[in-house]
């Protein structure tokens, strides 16, 4: 009891931090910084206006085709793909890559098997089409909740705040959806797809069944937009960022100034920890117990350096570094 309790005061204290830190940001807005980045964000609005108009003039100037393709190419075209197949042309090589010493489990997909890949980018491009419909069922309840599509750009403070919002409201949608997906009954027919790669790789991010796909992976992300009322332009920068955090931490480097993949990885690894985002709903349901007993745990900070994290903290060869089993929920 006295160990559940000082996980919650933990978890609540970790909580407090982000979301105390998030206030802060929002209170000191008159402040030099933040003064400064509006000027910034101000003196370039003709350029994000530029960018704004031109979108709304390749989607014919309509908003539904804007809302629901425009989506769909900025998030896809823009980033997912482009990214994944750089992450792809260096699975491919194995060893001979140059980020290959940041790889988080060595002795895995080195190189990646073609054929597990092939299979994977067959599955997110229909993960990607059904999303389509799905973006469409949002699209009248975004326009109830606000104009989103104003000619009048958000203010930074209305951007920062709509983010902030944004990733509280992802770290519970998804923390919560991922447990459900991982109850007994329900991970065998939907969930254990995307555990089929214990050692992720980037594309395997939206690597899942339909129903994972939708519940887990693109409703989250929509949430914090739909609550907020968040312009367009706010929502695909959500996004934008969303997706390029995801491709990240399944890509199985921990590569400098890059967030680190160690606690997702260990999830995929073991399957029973780390089922958030951020962390602090894992502490308070004690579902991290086993990471923080592990080498991964102290590795799982933001590297700075060019040097390898495993060179910070080297595997010690006479402990086992995961002391918990591999559980195939099947």
């Amino acid at each position: 009891m006295a160990g559940r309790i000082a996980r919650s005061l933990d978890s609540v204290r970790s909580a407090a931090i982000m979301i105390g830190s998030s206030l802060i940001i929002l209170a000191c807005m008159h402040n030099s910084f933040t003064w400064h980045l509006q000027q910034f964000w101000g003196s370039s609005k003709n350029f994000w206006e530029t960018v704004w108009y031109t979108c709304q003039w390749l989607c014919g100037r309509n908003n539904f085709v804007t809302f629901v393709f425009g989506s769909q190419v900025i998030t896809a075209v823009l980033l997912f793909w482009p990214l994944n197949a750089f992450l792809m042309y260096t699975d491919l090589r194995g060893k001979d890559s140059v980020l290959y010493k940041f790889k988080v489990q060595a002795d895995k997909n080195v190189p990646v098997d073609k054929a597990r890949l092939k299979e994977a980018c067959l599955v997110v491009l229909f993960n990607q089409v059904f999303s389509i419909p799905i973006t469409a069922v949002l699209y009248p309840l975004m326009v109830k909740r606000a104009n989103i599509f104003s000619s009048q750009l958000p203010t930074f403070q209305r951007v920062l705040l709509d983010l902030v919002v944004s990733v509280i409201a992802v770290e519970f949608a998804f923390y919560y959806s991922h447990r459900f997906l991982h109850h007994p009954s329900v991970y065998k027919w939907i969930h254990k797809k995307h555990h089929q790669w214990t050692a992720p790789v980037g594309i395997i991010s939206l690597y899942a069944h339909p129903i994972e796909h939708v519940l887990s992976n693109f409703l989250p992300v929509a949430l914090g937009p739909m609550i907020m009322g968040s312009h367009m332009m706010t929502t695909w920068l959500w996004f934008l960022l969303a997706i390029f955090t995801t491709v990240i931490v399944h890509s199985g480097y921990h590569l400098p100034l890059m967030p680190s993949p160690e606690a997702h990885d260990f999830h995929h690894l073991k399957f029973t920890n780390n089922y958030g985002v951020l962390g602090f709903l894992d502490r308070l349901h004690n579902t991290d117990n086993l990471f923080r007993e592990t080498k991964q745990f102290q590795r799982h900070i933001f590297l700075f350096g060019i040097s390898p994290i495993t060179e910070s903290f080297p595997d010690d060869p006479k402990l086992c570094n995961s002391p918990c089993k591999q559980f195939d929920e099947s």
